[in-house]
This record gives structure tokens, sequence and C-alpha cells, in this order.
């Protein structure tokens, strides 16, 4: 595939440094002082002597060998002016184009990078401490992008293509993939993914990093044992995911827990976990699998508490009726700017989906089944924490009624990093009380909001 056999043999004593840069985090800045030219002149005559194909399907030690013998014949055959650090980082490119997701490979393993986004060949943004910041890191041209794209997308059965344009997927490592390509996209294809955390962070973390006072951690823990009906809201990267996994933390591990999301991310640190993951239309406009479907299904897996993701459409209903039919103690995520605005989201979410639903039918479902609703926020510098927390009391003639248990009152996020000053218990008392005490923590909630 990549030469003769006697070429092979002759290359043989590079083994032990062809492993080398697979793990070299530096190789891209290495090579990016290495001459366009005699990179591009490298990168063509390599490609014009592999298969992609098959080389994509050897094993990463066998294939980091021959990509470097590859390119040490193709410099001593040209006799180009590059040292042994310049063929490494050039060969550690190649095997990023083939096995990994090219130039950007090497953020993947930044730990301050959040978020990598790609807006075409040229331009390449990352999310470091809730900032974006424009990066060096560049594509060959669209081409390059897309097949990036499509290899993402193949490793879940998915296909980018005209008829298949939007695509969300998941990465090895847990990251979630958005890609979205022409014709959708005007100047070529996006790609947008989120990293997550390989050391999921519990709700002491989160306490001890600002985005909450110890007191609310404590009420948490408590509405998460004790079976609450939990709703996270908030913005587009406001941390809604990552409470979520903390509160899950707090799940017994007796319970049999079914996550249902569209790119797996949620991260649950329990051992009776079923994950389940939507399929989308193929090329024939068939083989769809909702979250409306998985979370039907899950019903029959004899779950203790159903997770979604993120609730976006008709799946709502069947989420609510779970939660109002013994399924107590489910969580879900959804995109609002308060909390109030998340009640008016899942009341239009119904309505849009169940053809002749009232209003007031859906707000009775909506009343019924929720306990709390936590909103969350990301400050102008980044910091994420919690905004509020309310409490759904019930249906009133035809408004839901609610109260906030917990306010954030500081200026800023800033200020709840080092104590609990920002944020305040209002007073009001829960009316979820009977639940509390079902599993013998009444006392200890009611000590909590004392403090």
């Amino acid at each position: 595939m990549f030469g003769r056999k006697s070429d092979m043999e002759q290359m043989a004593g590079l083994a032990e440094a062809g492993e080398e840069f697979i793990s070299e985090p530096s190789a891209k800045q290495r090579a990016a002082s290495v001459p366009a030219e005699l990179v591009e002149r490298v990168r063509q005559q390599f490609y014009n002597r592999i298969d992609p194909t098959a080389a994509s399907g050897m094993a990463p030690e066998q294939l980091s060998l021959r990509i470097t013998e590859a390119v040490s014949k193709i410099v001593d055959e040209g006799k180009l002016q590059l040292n042994w650090k310049e063929q490494s980082a050039i060969a550690r490119e190649l095997f990023d184009d083939i096995v990994g997701i090219g130039p950007i490979e090497t953020l993947l393993s930044d730990p301050e990078v959040t978020d990598i986004l790609v807006n075409g060949p040229d331009t390449v943004y990352v999310e470091r401490a809730g900032r974006l910041e424009l990066t060096s890191y560049k594509f060959r041209d669209d081409n390059h992008v897309l097949d990036v794209a499509r290899r993402i997308a193949a490793s879940v059965g998915r296909r980018v293509d005209e008829a298949n344009p939007m695509v969300d997927a998941r990465l090895k490592d847990g990251s979630r993939v958005n890609v979205i390509a022409p014709p959708l996209s005007v100047y070529g294809t996006i790609i947008s993914i989120r990293k997550f955390s390989k050391d999921a962070m519990g709700l002491d973390e989160l306490c001890a990093g600002g985005a909450f006072s110890g007191t609310i951690s404590r009420f948490l823990k408590i509405a998460a044992r004790c079976r609450l009906n939990i709703l996270v809201s908030g913005g587009t990267g406001s941390g809604k995911t990552t409470l979520l996994n903390a509160l899950s933390g707090l799940i017994d591990e007796n319970e049999r827990i079914v996550t249902i999301e569209d790119a797996a991310e949620i991260a649950l640190q329990r051992p009776h976990v079923v994950s389940l993951e939507t399929r989308q239309r193929n090329s024939e406009g068939s083989g769809e699998v909702s979250q409306r479907d998985l979370l039907r299904n899950s019903l029959r897996m004899r779950p203790d508490r159903i997770i979604i993701g993120e609730v976006r459409g008709g799946e709502v209903y069947d989420m609510l009726q779970a939660m109002n039919t013994g399924h107590d103690g489910s969580m879900s995520t959804i995109h609002a700017n308060s909390a109030r605005d998340a009640l008016l989201r899942l009341e239009n979410l119904m309505l849009s989906s169940l053809a002749n639903y009232q209003s007031r039918g859906a707000r009775q479902q909506i009343a019924s089944a929720l306990d709390l609703v936590i909103h969350v926020e990301r400050g102008p510098d980044g910091h994420r924490f919690i905004r509020n927390i309310s409490e759904i009391v019930a249906l009133e003639g035809d408004v839901i009624t609610s109260q906030t248990l917990f306010d954030y009152k500081g200026e800023g996020p800033e200020g709840s990093q080092n104590d609990d000053t920002g944020f305040h218990y209002t007073g009001a008392r829960p009316h979820f009380e009977e639940k509390i005490a079902k599993f013998g923590l009444l006392a200890e909630l009611r000590e909590v909001l004392l403090s």
C-alpha cells in the first residue's frame, strides 16, 4: 500500500520513532514552522502512493509506522531539507488526516478547550474559560473539511451529503459534534465540537467553583436523592448538561436509569445505566428513530428513572406522562431564557406536537409532573452559575403557579466564587415536603433551608 516490500524492510529501523508522533501534542506547532511548499509536496506524493481507505483500517501502531516510513522515503528521494522532527510533525498531520479529525486533532487533547468551531478551511475558533478566540489552525481546502466531517459521521453510521447536510454525532472521547454542509451552509462545511471533561464534576466541585452556594448544594443533594422531577433550563453553553450529570451522581446505585439523547453526551457515574440514542433518516428518507420513539420504548424497559438530554419536540408529552405515572426522579434539560420561559416552551412543544390539545391540559400536565426548575446562566466572563431554583406548585385557574426558593442577587457570578453572599434562600416553604418526608429527610431539608 505504501510501496514495495523491499522499501519497508529498509525502513524497519524507524519503527520505534514512528510510534512517537501519535501521542506528541506539539507536532502541529512544529509542522507550522516547515515551509508550506515542502509540506504540500510531501503530502501530495504521500497520497499518490497510498490507498486511504485501506490505511484507515490498519491498527494505529502499524499505520503510524507505515506513514513515518513513507514520509522518510519521500524526503530521501526528493532530497528535501527536512530534519527528523519536521518529518515526524508532517507524519503526525497525515495520521490525523486519515484516522483523526485533521489539523484540529491536537485541540481535542487540550484540557483548556471546551468548544472547537470550524467555520470553513481557514477559520477555526476555540473556547477557553468561556471566551472565544481565533486560532492559527487551518484545513487545506473546503474538501478537506468535508472529508473530516464525513469521517466523523461515518464513525456513528451516519452520512454527510446533499440529502443529509445536517448531522449530529459524537467522537470516541464522547465529544458532541454538529455538522452542517452545503447547500445549507453558504460558505462551506461547518463543524462544531463540544468537548466534555473526562472527569465528571460532582455537585461539590461545581460548588467549589462558584456555580452555587453550599446551602444550594446540600438542597440539591436532597432533591436528587428524594426523586424530585427536575428540569434544568438555560441558554447554549450555560452548563445544563454538566449540572444534570452532577445531579445524577446522587441517584441510588440500585436504580435502573435510562438516558435518551440525540447524541450521547450524558456520562452517568452509576452502575446500571442504559443509554439510548436517536437515529436520523437514511438517504431514502426512512429509518428515523426519534426521542419520542425511544421514550415510549424505554417505558417497557422497567426504568426507575428516565433522563432526557434535552426536550425539543413531541417527547415532552410522553416525558411528563412518565413523571406522572410512577417514574419520579426523572430529569431533563431545555433551552430557555428563564424558568418561566421554560414552562412556556414546554407548553408550546406539547401544543405543536399534539393535534387538538388544549393549553389548560398542557399546563395541568406540567404542573402535576414537575417539582423543580433550575435555571442556569453563563456570565460575561464565561462563569456558569445557577441563577435561580423555582418550585412548581400547582395549576390555579389557567396559570401555573410557582415560587422561587433560591435566587442569585449578586452583581455578577464572580462575586459568588469565594463565598455564598450572592445566593439567597427566599424563605418560601416548599410544597414538596411530603415527598421528602417519605425518604426520611424532612428534618435535614428544614435544617438546610434555615442554615
